[in-house]
């Protein structure tokens, strides 16, 4: 089983790297459920990263239902990502009611070539989970990212599994949402082969007279080490 670290800064993607993960999915605000990187970070972990690195591609917060503008963006990202040599990149667009907007998906897909496309969790907002993996499928998606509509994978995971056994090996549920070394386990005895975690702990908290609370989260080595032990004991 592989272990992709969903790492949201420089710091988390070296301590991915340390700990012996599998892989990266880059991004920033990982508060916000993920946003694409900033050329800065993208730039140095190009270059000092050798484990393969996907880039998350999502220009803000939200709804993934995006404007011309920001799909130009997007696209424009995509672009940067690959001239600077990452594996993959993670991404996907709905419809204002959150079925796929294949027209838009597949464009990316196809800018995104050669690099693997994942599409991310916003297929857990789709309104039939099975509908939408036949479109990805048909889109030749490589893989999908997705906790089985629930906010944590443990509880979606007859789900996962249902929607694993039709796709067989056309292509590839990549778990997130909750994994930890307690519950690593049961995914890799359900059968799918690859895993993702922030593995993230608290490095700072500040308290600001001009802003709220902030918090400072890192992806931990010692926490990566736990899940990867977990997945070799199971």
């Amino acid at each position: 089983m592989k272990l992709e670290i969903c790492a949201n800064s420089y710091q988390s993607a070296m301590n991915a790297q340390k700990a012996g993960a599998d892989r990266i999915e880059l991004c920033s605000e990982l508060s916000l459920g993920g946003l694409t990187p900033s050329y800065g970070l993208l730039k140095k972990v190009a270059e000092e990263i050798t484990i393969p690195v996907y880039v998350l591609i999502r220009p803000r917060s939200g709804n993934f239902y995006y404007s011309d503008d920001e799909f130009e963006i997007m696209k424009n990202d995509i672009k940067l990502c690959k001239e600077l040599g990452f594996n993959g990149i993670v991404s996907g667009v709905l419809n204002a009611d959150n079925t796929i907007d294949l027209k838009r998906t597949k464009e990316l897909i196809e800018l995104s070539k050669p690099l693997t496309f994942t599409f991310h969790r916003a297929f857990d907002c789709v309104p039939n989970p099975k509908q939408a993996l036949h479109q990805l499928m048909d889109l030749e998606v490589k893989t999908i990212l997705s906790s089985g509509l629930q906010e944590k994978a443990k509880d979606g995971i007859e789900l996962l599994k249902e929607l694993q056994e039709i796709a067989k090996n056309k292509l590839i549920f990549l778990v997130g949402g909750g994994i930890n070394p307690k519950n690593v386990a049961i995914f890799k005895a359900a059968g799918f082969t690859e895993v993702h975690a922030s593995a993230s702990k608290i490095k700072s908290e500040e308290k600001s007279m001009f802003f709220e609370n902030t918090t400072q989260t890192v992806s931990g080595i010692k926490r990566i080490e736990n899940i990867i032990k977990a997945i070799k004991r199971a």
